[in-house]
């Protein structure tokens, strides 16, 4: 594929950035319904489609449970869906994502994280999506808003290729990406056109020369392999979501991959972390850099399918690892991207691993913080011993 000759840089919040992605992709049915802060985002996808921006059946539904609903129907119908939703929203929806993913129904849904209640909070933590991670859909968290474009576009043509036809959450943080205004660069229409491809789906309900089920009555007899084929398209998800990261690198020179190595090749203490606290712990790091100090960061761009095999790589060399927690896994021990590392990494020569949980409910977090993590790693380092949470 080509590269593009010109790049166009505009400035556009993170919803904004979701919304010209989705403008570019113009997909045949988008469901929606508003929540704070994914409201901004569908207010601005339907004025493209107020204005004929697209040719978009856009279907303003009752509640977050019926939209899912209509895109699970609109897909098994034959047509490229997409929506958006964030925390209790993505929690109404619970009972469909798992359907949506069951029935191989390749959605593109954009997750503007945010706190569940209660008690009521409107701002960022990933309790949304982390309480979703094992529904079947394919995760990537995105750092700054131009990663959200980006990341919109890869997964459309992740979660229709044929190895894999899974839906997908592209998450966003809320309010701290949702809000915010980057400027980022953007293709042309004709570019994302010619890279997401026509939308060919598998089946179609509709097709009455060749008759399909979707959501059957499954007895134990078949249910069993009926889910096989589902674990097997997981499976088969990271190499389509490398490949396709190395494809849009080579159309815009920002290549994607499931997972990005930040000064860790010679790192002795190493934090891990995904969404937009990756930039704060990047600056982190160039700081201690400064100052002599052998640390690195791991972000995690892809949580499902959690990166295995590159996490053991990246921290082979580590004497002590921090994975920082914007979400808490209640009765666990520790949060859900502290325990798919520590898991990753069960059996190996691995580190020593101390987990934080941090920012709930929106709540800060800065340079100071993660460098009092890459101090504590200091002691953890030299006992070869982890402490308790934090």
């Amino acid at each position: 594929m080509k590269s593009i000759a010109t790049k166009k840089v505009i400035v556009l919040t993170g919803n904004d950035a979701v919304a010209e992605a989705m403008r570019q992709v113009n997909p045949d049915v988008v469901p929606a319904y508003p929540i704070t802060p994914q409201t901004e985002l569908m207010h601005k996808f339907a004025g493209y489609v107020s204005d004929g921006d697209v040719k978009t059946e856009l279907v303003l539904v009752e509640s977050e449970h019926s939209a899912m609903s209509a895109a699970v129907g609109a897909s098994a119908a034959g047509s490229r869906v997409m929506t958006a939703t964030s925390a209790n929203g993505l929690a109404l929806m619970w009972e469909i994502i798992y359907i949506a993913a069951s029935t191989r129904c390749p959605i593109v849904m954009a997750v503007v994280n945010r706190a569940l209640s209660g008690p009521i909070n409107i701002h960022c933590d990933h309790s949304d999506s982390m309480g979703a991670r094992d529904a079947g859909w394919i995760q990537l968290h995105s750092e700054n808003a131009q990663e959200v474009y980006d990341n919109v576009l890869q997964a459309v043509r992740i979660a229709e290729d044929t190895d894999v036809r899974l839906p997908a959450m592209v998450c966003l943080d809320g309010f701290i990406i949702s809000h915010t205004i980057e400027p980022l660069e953007v293709n042309s229409d004709t570019t994302v056109q010619e890279f997401i491809g026509d939308f060919r789906p598998v089946h179609n309900l509709l097709d009455s020369d060749k008759p399909f089920t979707f959501g059957p009555l499954d007895f134990h007899d078949y249910y069993f392999e009926h889910k096989m084929p589902q674990v097997k398209a997981m499976e088969k998800a990271p190499n389509v979501i490398e490949s396709v990261g190395i494809e849009y690198g080579k159309l815009t020179g920002r290549e994607y991959g499931l997972i990005e190595r930040y000064k860790t090749e010679d790192a002795e203490r190493i934090v891990i972390a995904l969404g937009s606290t990756c930039g704060t712990a990047k600056a982190t790091v160039d700081d201690l850099r400064e100052k002599g100090e052998k640390v690195g960061f791991l972000k995690i761009r892809c949580f499902r399918p959690f990166p295995v095999k590159e996490v053991r790589e990246a921290l082979s060399g580590a004497r002590a690892v921090a994975v920082l927690d914007r979400s808490v896994s209640f009765g666990a021990q520790g949060g859900p991207v502290m325990m798919e590392v520590r898991s990753a990494l069960y059996g190996e020569t691995a580190p020593p691993i101390k987990g934080y949980i941090y920012g709930l409910g929106g709540r800060d977090i800065n340079p100071d913080h993660i460098g009092q993590a890459f101090d504590e790693l200091k002691d953890i380092a030299s006992s070869g011993k982890s402490s308790d949470e934090t």
